[in-house]
């Protein structure tokens, strides 16, 4: 039996009725039942859509712009039922749409089928987007839930690495299997979800905090105002529009240009790259796991006055000279180490910039900010993705990498200005007007 359909099974059935009126054993399922599927697919998917569906750059880019669009556009209407019916019920929609979009991709290898997969797999995004987490939150309480959130990622990754490993050996047979076993796993997951997930405790988001398309445009104005007369802010959300403009080629576009370019050993009396990928895979999850301890162990938040800047200026040139060695790579394992680089990086930024963020920003700012960052930097992969992928169709991939890599070389500049600033001393940007527009 596959192994998305064992494990979830199994699970299921360590929860005893009493556990039934537990959430805590639920959500756990949810989350390692999740990580299992996402890693059957992910692992495969654009090896899949680069060899035996044969989308050109272009269109394998154009595929991720339909999911960042759906659920840009989407967000709000589903958000509505999270927020004002049941977080179980948008949770299993979501999860519903997932697989039926697994299902369509790994069924009908052809462009069609990837932009309405991205649809389905867009759309089932937003429906989980924040509903789990107000599921269990709900269930268990604020004061109670941190350590559910810490044991459930440790749950995601043991699934995620799990569903890798079942990917590599399914995909190696056949590459359209860990796809379908996934979309076939997700709708069995929603379905035992559907029996035993309870929700006793929702409380309904208010008016006031709820996601509509005029909270959007609230949020947009007031992340306007706080940007002029916060550098800091202005600084984090023009970073996350350029990450937007400049990531998604590379997201798309690294895996047909190492099948593309390289050959790969045998092993076990097959070449397929579906082994390499898996085994690249866990490797850059072990080595991200690893870098993720050790800097919890120096602890981002004690970093010194002015630091933070400085580490966010070297992490991001690493990482953007990272994409142009992978781009200019003259051999396969120099290639996957410059992946395993950007995993490792992307990492660390996450923890560093937020110590940054909680040093210069007040909580109320902190949210708006958070909440502008997430819309420039989808607004910037629906821009800048497809120009990249015409690049990279019209000239090569390896131009498109590296225009990925010149989008992105102004965030080194940008953090690099704000040092004197976490230093606590003045800056040009200090000294701008109060009404300055956010991109001047």
């Amino acid at each position: 039996m596959p192994l998305a359909f064992w494990s979830t099974s199994l699970l299921a059935n360590l929860i005893s009725q009493r556990q039934l009126r537990n959430p805590i054993p639920v959500y756990y399922l949810l989350a390692g039942g999740q990580a299992v599927c996402f890693s059957l697919i992910f692992t495969v998917n654009m090896i899949y859509q680069a060899t035996v569906v044969g989308l050109s750059p272009l269109q394998l880019v154009l595929v991720g712009t339909m999911m960042e669009a759906t659920g840009f556009l989407f967000e709000v209407p589903t958000g509505v039922v999270a927020d004002m019916y049941s977080r179980r019920l948008s949770t299993l929609i979501g999860l519903a749409l997932l697989g039926c979009g697994f299902l369509l991709e790994g069924s009908v290898p052809a462009f069609w089928a990837m932009l309405g997969s991205s649809f389905l797999m867009g759309v089932g995004f937003t429906f989980m987007s924040g509903a789990t987490e107000a599921w269990i939150t709900d269930e268990v309480g604020e004061d109670r839930v941190g350590p559910v959130f810490l044991r459930g990622g440790q749950v995601w990754l043991i699934g995620g690495l799990a569903g890798t490993l079942a990917s590599a050996g399914l995909g190696v047979i056949r590459i359209q299997l860990p796809m379908l076993v996934a979309g076939f796993g997700m709708l069995l997951l929603a379905g035992i979800l559907a029996l035993i997930m309870p929700e006793r405790h929702m409380h309904l988001t208010p008016r006031e905090e709820r996601t509509t398309f005029g909270h959007m445009l609230h949020t947009a104005r007031e992340g306007m105002k706080v940007a002029r007369n916060r550098p800091v802010a202005r600084t984090v959300i023009l970073i996350s529009l350029i990450v937007g403009l400049g990531s998604e080629a590379f997201d798309r576009l690294n895996t047909p240009l190492i099948i593309d370019r390289f050959d790969f050993p045998t092993v076990l009396g097959t070449d397929s790259p579906v082994l390499w990928f898996g085994a690249s895979g866990i490797i850059g999850t072990l080595l991200g796991l690893a870098a993720s301890e050790v800097f919890r162990r120096i602890n981002a938040e004690a970093l010194g006055v002015g630091t933070p800047a400085r580490l966010l200026a070297i992490l991001s040139g690493i990482e953007i000279a990272g994409i142009v060695v992978f781009a200019l790579a003259g051999s396969l394992w120099l290639a996957f180490a410059m992946l395993w680089l950007r995993g490792i990086i992307g990492t660390l930024i996450g923890p560093v910039q937020g110590a940054w963020l909680n040093r210069n920003l007040d909580s109320a700012t902190r949210a708006t900010v958070l909440s502008i960052t997430g819309q420039a930097n989808a607004i910037g992969q629906v821009a800048g993705g497809p120009v990249l992928g015409w690049v990279g169709s019209a000239v090569s991939i390896r131009a498109a990498l590296l225009g990925s890599a010149l989008v992105l070389s102004p965030i080194v500049a940008l953090y690099v200005r704000m040092i004197p600033r976490d230093r606590g001393q003045p800056t040009a940007v200090d000294d701008a007007p109060a009404e300055e527009p956010l991109l001047a």
